[in-house]
């Protein structure tokens, strides 16, 4: 039997970060529950520093997630909150599988925060790697 599989990006701002990926993918940011967050800080289980307000909603600072939800079998992101910047290459990256429309989605993504760092090309394949607006690599290809 194998696993399920979560794929989990640090980031310094895992909201805005979940909600950028989320327009990117055509996925959803998963909603948060605040009646179940302020049942917790209530109780005592959480404190009011675990949590904050992204655009009107209360969530957890720590992180925020988004899936596809369309195909419930392909893996939820996580985006979690770290302290520190990005500061060298990834050794893990996602490729968005985008055909001929690479070069149109490369210049939309570039107008929403994301920069262009390679073209490359290997035989029939082609691919552009940018990086998001936290400076985390992955490819259109």
């Amino acid at each position: 039997m194998g696993y399920e599989v979560q794929v989990t990006v640090d980031s310094e701002n895992p909201h805005s970060l979940a909600k950028w990926w989320a327009q990117t993918l055509g996925w959803e940011v998963e909603p948060s529950d605040e009646e179940f967050i302020r049942g917790l800080v209530q109780a005592g289980h959480a404190k009011e520093s675990d949590t904050m307000i992204f655009e009107g909603v209360l969530v957890w600072r720590e992180g925020a997630a988004i899936r596809d939800p369309e195909h419930s079998e392909r893996p939820r992101v996580l985006f979690q909150l770290v302290p520190e910047s990005k500061t060298v290459k990834n050794r893990l990256h996602l490729d968005l599988r985008v055909g001929d429309g690479r070069e149109d989605l490369a210049e939309k993504l570039e107008g929403s925060g994301a920069k262009v760092l390679h073209r490359g090309r290997q035989g029939p394949s082609e691919w552009i790697t940018m990086a998001d607006p936290e400076g985390n690599e992955f490819c259109l290809a």
